[in-house]
C-alpha cells in the first residue's frame, strides 16, 4: 500500500471513531465505508511504473504514474510494469562457430518496456523471454561467424546482436537498447595455437625486414667497392680511419705488417711504383 492511500484511510477512520463517541453512529458508519473505499480503490504508481487495469476480465486501461481510482471487485491489477532500463545477462556455452571451434561466450542485453500493456498481455513473463531470446539469438550469431570475425568485430556483432533481439521482442512491447559481448573464451590449445602463429607471424615479418635491411646495406657496399676501386687513395683513408678508431681504445695494442704501413703511405706507394719505370728506361 502507497503511503497517501495509507495516510487517508487512517484519517477516515480516526474521523469515525471520533464520531462514534460523539454519538453520531451514521456519520461514524460513512466514515469506515469511506476508509474502506479508499484502501481499496486509491493506488498511486511511480514515475516508472505502469498498472494494466482489467474491468471484468477485459482490458480497462493502463495506469500512471500518479493516483488513480479502481472499482474494487470490478476492477484488478493484472500486472505492475517497470518501464527503467533493465540489464539481462546471458551466454552460450560450448557453441561452435562457422569454422567448427567451440566458445564460450558472455554478454549483457540493455532493456526497456516501451508499451506495458503488450508486455502484460502478449507474453506470460517478459522478463524471462527476453533472455531466452538473447541466448538463442547469441549461438545463431556464433553459427553464423568466424572465429577471427567473432574475436576482432566486436562491435558488428553486438551490433547484430541488438537487431536480431530487438526483432523478436517487438511485438511484446519491448525495446533493447544495446547489446555488449564482454568476453569469448576458446579452448586453451587453440589459445596456444593461436599464439604460435602470431609469434611465427612476427618471426616472418622480422627476417623481411632483417632481409631488406641486408639488401640495402649490400648495395651500399657495393657502391662504396666501386668508388675506392676508381680512388685507391680513398680505400687508403678508410684504412687508416679504421686503424685509428680501434686504437682509440686504452690497453689495445695491435700488429700490423710492415707491407700494410707501407702500403697506407702515399708517398712510398707512389716511389714504389716509379722505380720499376726508371729501371725500365
Amino acid at each position: 500500500m502507497n503511503p497517501i492511500t495509507m495516510f487517508l484511510t487512517l484519517v477516515a477512520v480516526l474521523i469515525g471513531v471520533v464520531l462514534l463517541a460523539a454519538g453520531l453512529p451514521v456519520a461514524a458508519a460513512a466514515c469506515f465505508v469511506l476508509a474502506v473505499i479508499i484502501f481499496a480503490s486509491l493506488k498511486m504508481a511511480n514515475a516508472w511504473e505502469r498498472f494494466v487495469i482489467l474491468r471484468a476480465g477485459r482490458l480497462h486501461g493502463v495506469k500512471g504514474p500518479g493516483l488513480f481510482w479502481i472499482v474494487p471487485i470490478l476492477d484488478s491489477i493484472t500486472a505492475i510494469i517497470d518501464q527503467r532500463i533493465q540489464t539481462t545477462a546471458f551466454s552460450a556455452e560450448q557453441a561452435l562457430t562457422r569454422d567448427t571451434v567451440p566458445v564460450n561466450v558472455e554478454a549483457v542485453v540493455f532493456w526497456h518496456v516501451h508499451d506495458a500493456q503488450k508486455a502484460a498481455l502478449n507474453i506470460t513473463n517478459y522478463r524471462e523471454a527476453v533472455d531466452r531470446v538473447s541466448q538463442t539469438s547469441l549461438r545463431e550469431m556464433i553459427g553464423a561467424s568466424m572465429l577471427a570475425a567473432l574475436l576482432s568485430e566486436r562491435q558488428a556483432a553486438d551490433e547484430f546482436l541488438r537487431a536480431e533481439i530487438a526483432r523478436k521482442t517487438a511485438d511484446w512491447g519491448v525495446s533493447i537498447n544495446s547489446v555488449e559481448i564482454r568476453d569469448v573464451t576458446i579452448p586453451e590449445p587453440l589459445q596456444d595455437a593461436m599464439s604460435r602463429q602470431a609469434q611465427a607471424e612476427r618471426e616472418k615479418q622480422a627476417r623481411v625486414i632483417l632481409g631488406s635491411a641486408e639488401a640495402e646495406i649490400a648495395g651500399k657496399f657495393v657502391e662504396a667497392a666501386r668508388i675506392y676501386a676508381e680512388n685507391p687513395a680513398a680505400l687508403q683513408l678508410r684504412a687508416m680511419n679504421i686503424i685509428y678508431e680501434t686504437t682509440k681504445e686504452r690497453g689495445t695494442t695491435i700488429l700490423i705488417p710492415s707491407s700494410m704501413v707501407d702500403s697506407m703511405n702515399p708517398g712510398l706507394a707512389f716511389a714504389g711504383r716509379a722505380a720499376p719505370s726508371a729501371a725500365g728506361g
